[in-house]
C-alpha cells in the first residue's frame, strides 16, 4: 500500500503539528507508504495516512512540545518510545502507532492525569467537547488505581476576574498549550508555569489575577486549552453551541474569519477560523469577545420621527418612516435643488450596502453628494498610490511580512488598532527582523520581546514628509539605490527629477533633525538599514494620512520603496493599515464625490456611460461635495438633507462645534445605526441598522481581501442595512430590485474591472479573494506590482515639505496627535457596549513627565485641553511614551472631546482632516468644559426624548 501525500486534501482539523514545507520524504507507517514533506513530525504524517494518535500537548497551531507523552509511538532501529509530536520523518522510518505496549503506556499516563483532574464531567462547561475526555476514551480507561488522598491541585480557587473568561487551576493537566499560545501566536510572552511537579501552576505575568495582569485577553490561551480549565463566561452560562456560521469580523481592516457558534440564534461565543486567511485561527479581545452589542438593550430596534431636534419621538412602521424620508427629500430638492440633499456611507457596513448607498445618490437623489468616513482617514492612500504606483490599495498580502528582513512602521501602531496583524509582526520580529518605527509616540511593537531593539525614530507631529525626504536623502547619497529595478520599472525622467530633489542640502538628515527633532545619525541608520538590509516592507497607518500633508507622505513611502526595489514580491511592499472593517471596501465601492467603483472619475463620458446603460438612469459629470463641503454648505443655508449611513460625524469628524451647527441647520437629518449616536442628537428621522450578525455581505480588508459575512441571526430590526437603502429608493421612485446581496455583488462584478471575477460562489469555494480578480487573475492577486505597475511604470513624485499651519507656539506650546487603544474600537459605539470597558472606561491625555511638571500635573489629575477651535476637560497620564511637547490621547468616549479641540485642517490634495496635528495648551482644571457640560446637558434630554417614545411605543403594544 502507499499514500502520496497531497496538499488540496488535507483536513481541515487539527493534525497535531504545523505543517512544514521540504523535499519529499517517503516512510512507512503501520505498514502503509507515505509521503510527506521533510520537516513533518510522526505524529502528523500518521494523521495524514489515517492514524489518530492520542495527544493533549500537541495542536497544529503551536510548535511541538511534547510534555504529554500521549503520542508514543515505535520506530524500528530506536530505544525506547519517542513522542511523535517532536519526531520528525526521515527517509525510510517504519513506524508502528499502536502495539500493547503503547497501550499500556497510554493508558498509565491517562490514569496519572485523570488522578489529579476533577471527576465532574457531567457538570464541567467542556463536557462533550473536552479533550482530555476523549482521550481517556481513546486509549480505554475505564479506572483510576489513585486515590485522591495524595498531593494534587484539585482545592485551588478559581481566578474569575477577566470578563470573558475564567481560569480554574483544578482542572489544569499543564500542558503548556496556553503558555505556548500566548508566546507562539500572540507574542505577549504573559503567561508561564511556575513550580515544579504537583506544585506546578500556570500564572499571568504582571498581575495577582488575569485581569490585572499583561494579559490582553486575545483568545489564544482559552482557544489552546483542551479542557475547561480556561473557558468562556458565555459557555458556562449557556453550555456548549449547536451550531456555528461562518463569518468576518466587523472591527479593524485584519478581517479576520471567524466563527459564530450559537444555540438557535443566540451566539453562545466567537471562535477564530482555523482557515481564515488573514488570521489563521488567531484573534483579538475585540473580535473575540467583544460581539455582546449586537443585543444589547441599547440597540434601537424600530424606526422613529420627530418634527425637530428638541421634540420628542415616536415609533412608526418601516413604510411610514420611509415615507416620511423620501417625501422630505423631494420637498427639500424641489425648495433648495437638486444638490440640497446628499448620502454618507458607512465603512462599517458592507461592500453591497456602500455600494449601494451610492447609487441611491447617484440614481435616486441625481447628484454626486456622497463621501464615506473613509475619506476622512484614509484618501490621501488612495490619491497617493495612484499617482505613483497606479493603483490605490496596498501592494501585499499580511503574510508577506513573514519573508520581510526589515520592517519600517510609520504611524501606525499595529499592537492596538490591528492586534492580530501586529502577532503576526512580532513573529517576524522574535525571527530576526529589525524593526524601525517613525512615530511621535513609543508603540509597544517597538518594546517587543525577544526581538532585536528597535530604531524608534521620534518625530514632531506634522515632519512625516521632511524625514521620509531625509530617508530618501540618505539612499541617494550613498549609493543605495536599486537602479537596476528603477530602469527596468519607473520613468527615467520622473526618477532623475525626484533623484536630484532629494539630493538638495535642504533634505539632508542634519538640516531635518532641526525640524523633525529625530537626530541626524539615526534618520541615517534607519535610512540604510531599509535600503540594505534585504526585503524590507512599509506599513502606515493614520499617523500618515491624517495631515496637511498626508497625500505627499504616501507618494514619499512610495518613492522610497521604488527607489529601493521594494515592490513586486513577497516581504516587501506599500502596506497602508486600514483603521475599520471595510475602509477598502467602501473606498473601492464609489463612495466619494468624484469617483464611480474601481476609482474611475465621474466626468470619464465612457465609464459614466456604462453605469448610466446598467441603471437607468443619467448620471452628473461633475463632483459632488465631500463631508467638509456638506457643513459649510448647510450653513451657508443650501445644503438641507443628510442620509448617514452607518457613521457618526458629530463625534468621529473634526472641530465638532463645527459639525454640530451644521447638523443644527440641516431640515432633515436621517441617521441609520445600531444605537442612538451623537449625530443622531441632531436627527429628525431614525432608522434601525443591522449588525454584521444578522446580514450578508462582503468586507474588503486591508490586504484587498474580500471575505464573506454570513447572517448568523435574523436582523432585530427586521431589515438588514441593503434592505433600508433599497426600500428607500423605492419610495423615492427608483426601485432596486434585488433578492439577496449575491446579485449586488453580481452587478459590482459587472461594472467594475478590478471585480469582475468575484461571485458569492468563488468566494464560497475559495475563502476569500484579492483584488484584481479578473480574466487575469482568476484566482485574486495576493501581491500587486509583480512584474509592472498597475500605471505602467512606476513614477517618482517630488514631495517638497511644507510645514502645517498648526504650530506649537506661545499660546499654544504643545502639540496634541491622537489615535487607538487595544480594548476599544473608533468612536466606541460597539466597545462601549461590552465589557472591553473595564480596560478602558476613559479617554485619557498623555502628557510627558517634564511638560506635566512645569504645569504642576501629576498622574490623574484634571486637565484642561485648549486649541484654537475649542477646549475640553480629561485626566492626565503621565508618561514618558510622548515625548517632550507632545500630548497624546485616544477618542473612544463622546464626552472626552478629543474632536472638539481638532481644528479643519486638511490634506491639501483629498480634504482628509489633521486629526494628528493640533497645537494646544494643557492646565490644571477643576471644572468640565464648557462644551462638556452642554454635551451632557443636550445627551440627558436627548435620553430622554428616547426614553418618552420607548414608553409611548410599549403603550401602543
Amino acid at each position: 500500500m502507499s499514500c502520496q501525500f497531497d496538499p488540496t486534501l488535507v483536513p481541515t482539523e487539527d493534525l497535531g503539528t504545523p505543517a512544514r514545507e521540504g523535499a519529499p520524504v517517503s516512510l512507512s507507517i503501520d505498514g502503509v507508504d507515505i509521503t510527506v514533506p521533510a520537516g513533518t513530525s510522526v505524529l502528523r504524517a500518521a494523521a495524514l495516512q489515517g492514524a489518530r494518535l492520542p495527544r493533549l500537548c500537541a495542536t497544529d497551531s503551536l510548535e511541538p512540545f511534547g510534555s504529554c507523552r500521549m503520542c508514543l509511538v515505535e520506530i524500528e532501529g530506536q530505544r525506547g518510545y519517542p513522542a511523535a509530536c517532536t519526531t520528525p520523518v526521515s527517509a525510510g522510518m517504519t513506524v508502528r502507532t499502536q502495539s500493547e505496549a503503547l497501550a499500556r503506556l497510554r493508558r498509565g499516563v491517562m490514569e496519572l492525569y485523570v488522578s489529579d483532574h476533577p471527576l465532574d464531567c457531567l457538570g464541567c462547561a467542556a463536557n462533550g467537547a473536552c479533550e482530555l475526555q476523549t482521550v481517556a476514551g481513546q486509549v480505554g480507561l475505564r479506572e483510576v488505581r489513585y486515590g485522591l488522598a495524595g498531593a494534587n491541585h484539585l482545592a485551588e480557587a478559581k481566578d474569575e476576574s477577566n470578563p470573558y473568561f475564567d481560569y480554574d487551576p483544578a482542572k489544569c493537566i499543564v500542558c503548556n498549550r496556553c503558555v505556548r499560545a500566548c508566546e507562539e501566536t500572540q507574542g505577549t510572552f504573559a503567561l508561564s508555569i511556575v513550580g515544579r511537579g504537583f506544585g506546578s501552576r500556570v500564572r499571568a505575568a504582571g498581575g495577582e489575577d488575569f485581569l490585572g495582569s499583561e494579559c490582553v485577553s486575545c483568545g489564544a490561551c482559552v482557544q489552546a486549552c483542551p479542557t475547561a480549565t480556561l473557558v468562556e463566561k458565555s459557555v458556562l452560562a449557556q453550555g456548549q453551541p449547536e451550531r456555528s456560521v461562518a463569518t468576518t469580523c466587523a472591527y479593524c481592516g485584519v478581517g479576520c474569519g471567524f466563527r459564530a457558534e450559537l444555540k438557535g440564534e443566540r451566539v453562545v461565543r466567537m471562535t477564530p477560523d482555523r482557515d481564515g486567511r488573514a488570521n489563521h485561527g488567531h484573534s483579538c479581545v475585540k473580535g473575540r469577545f467583544a460581539w455582546g452589542y449586537a443585543t444589547h438593550p441599547d440597540r434601537i430596534v424600530k424606526p422613529m420621527l420627530r418634527a425637530g431636534i428638541h421634540e420628542p419621538w415616536r415609533e412608526v412602521s418601516w413604510e411610514q418612516a420611509l415615507e416620511h424620508v423620501a417625501s422630505e427629500f423631494r420637498r427639500l430638492q424641489s425648495r433648495y435643488g437638486r444638490e440640497a440633499i446628499g448620502g454618507i456611507s458607512s465603512s462599517r457596513c458592507t461592500n453591497e450596502e456602500t455600494y449601494l448607498v451610492q447609487k441611491l445618490v447617484r440614481a435616486a437623489f441625481g447628484n454626486n453628494n456622497i463621501d464615506t468616513c473613509a475619506r476622512v482617514c484614509h484618501s490621501p492612500t488612495g490619491y497617493g498610490l495612484k499617482q505613483t504606483l497606479g493603483e490605490s490599495a496596498g501592494t501585499q498580502d499580511f503574510d508577506s511580512a513573514l519573508s520581510a528582513d526589515v520592517i519600517l512602521v510609520i504611524g501606525a501602531n499595529p499592537s492596538d488598532a490591528h492586534p492580530v496583524f501586529g502577532s503576526l509582526l512580532r513573529r517576524r520580529l522574535r525571527e530576526g527582523a529589525r524593526l524601525i518605527v517613525v512615530d511621535p509616540r513609543r508603540i509597544d511593537l517597538a518594546d517587543s520581546p525577544h526581538a532585536a531593539p528597535a530604531l524608534h525614530l521620534a518625530l514632531r507631529p506634522g515632519s512625516n514628509v521632511a524625514v521620509l525626504n531625509a530617508l530618501a536623502h540618505v539612499v541617494v547619497s550613498e549609493g543605495l539605490l536599486d537602479q537596476d529595478f528603477i530602469d527596468r520599472r519607473c520613468e527615467a525622467e520622473a526618477f532623475r527629477r525626484w533623484r536630484d530633489f532629494v539630493a538638495e542640502p535642504d533634505n539632508a538628515p542634519e538640516r531635518v533633525a532641526e525640524v523633525c527633532g529625530v537626530p541626524a545619525a539615526l534618520i541615517r541608520e534607519a535610512a540604510r538599514l531599509y535600503a540594505g538590509g534585504g526585503n524590507a516592507a512599509i506599513y502606515y497607518g493614520l499617523g500618515v494620512t491624517e495631515h496637511s500633508q498626508g497625500s505627499t507622505a504616501v507618494m514619499a513611502i512610495a518613492n522610497l520603496a521604488m527607489a529601493t526595489g521594494n515592490l513586486g514580491r513577497a516581504g516587501v511592499g506599500v502596506n497602508p493599515l486600514r483603521g475599520q472593517n471595510n475602509v477598502q471596501g467602501s473606498c473601492d465601492m464609489g463612495s466619494f464625490p468624484h469617483e464611480l467603483p474601481g476609482y474611475r472619475h465621474v466626468s470619464d463620458d465612457g465609464v459614466r456611460a456604462r453605469f448610466e446603460e446598467d441603471w437607468g438612469v443619467s448620471l452628473q459629470p461633475e463632483p459632488g461635495l465631500r463631508i467638509p463641503n456638506m457643513l459649510d454648505a448647510a450653513l451657508d443655508g443650501g445644503f438641507k438633507g443628510l442620509y448617514c449611513q452607518g457613521e457618526d460625524i458629530a463625534q468621529s469628524d473634526p472641530n465638532t462645534q463645527h459639525v454640530a451647527a451644521a447638523l443644527t441647520a440641516m431640515e432633515c437629518v436621517v441617521v441609520q445605526d445600531l444605537f442612538l449616536n451623537e449625530t443622531a442628537k441632531y436627527a429628525h428621522v431614525f432608522l434601525p441598522g443591522s449588525s454584521f450578525l444578522e446580514k450578508d455581505g462582503t468586507f474588503t480588508n486591508a490586504e484587498r481581501r474580500i471575505s464573506r459575512v454570513r447572517r448568523a441571526m435574523r436582523p432585530l430590526a427586521g431589515k438588514a442595512d441593503w434592505e433600508v437603502t433599497a426600500a428607500l429608493a423605492a419610495a423615492l421612485g427608483y426601485p432596486m430590485a434585488y433578492a439577496h446581496p449575491s446579485e449586488i455583488m453580481d452587478e459590482i462584478a459587472r461594472l467594475t474591472p478590478s471585480f469582475a471575477g468575484v461571485s458569492y460562489d468563488k468566494l464560497d469555494r475559495l475563502g476569500s479573494l484579492q483584488w484584481p480578480c479578473n480574466e487575469a487573475a482568476p484566482e485574486g492577486t495576493p501581491v500587486m506590482h509583480v512584474d509592472s505597475f498597475s500605471r505602467g511604470l512606476g513614477r517618482f513624485v517630488l514631495t517638497r515639505y511644507v510645514p502645517t499651519t498648526e504650530r506649537a507656539g506661545k499660546r499654544f506650546p504643545l502639540l496634541l496627535t491622537t489615535g487607538r487603544i487595544l480594548s476599544q474600537y473608533n468612536v466606541g459605539a460597539q466597545t462601549r457596549r461590552t465589557d472591553n470597558r473595564v480596560w478602558h472606561a476613559e479617554d485619557r491625555l498623555e502628557i510627558h513627565p517634564t511638560d506635566a511638571e512645569d504645569r504642576g500635573i501629576v498622574d490623574g489629575d484634571w486637565v484642561a485641553v485648549r486649541s484654537r477651535a475649542g477646549d475640553t476637560a480629561l485626566r492626565a497620564k503621565v508618561t514618558e511614551r510622548v515625548a517632550p511637547g507632545v500630548v497624546y490621547t485616544t477618542f473612544h468616549h463622546p464626552e472626552s472631546g478629543a474632536n472638539v479641540v481638532t481644528t479643519d485642517n486638511s490634506d491639501w490634495a483629498t480634504n482628509c482632516p489633521e486629526y494628528k496635528v493640533t497645537a494646544v495648551e494643557v492646565n490644571k482644571t477643576a471644572r468640565p468644559s464648557d462644551w462638556q457640560r452642554r454635551f451632557h446637558g443636550f445627551g440627558d434630554e436627548q435620553q430622554k426624548l428616547l426614553a418618552a417614545a420607548r414608553r409611548a411605543g410599549s403603550e401602543a403594544e
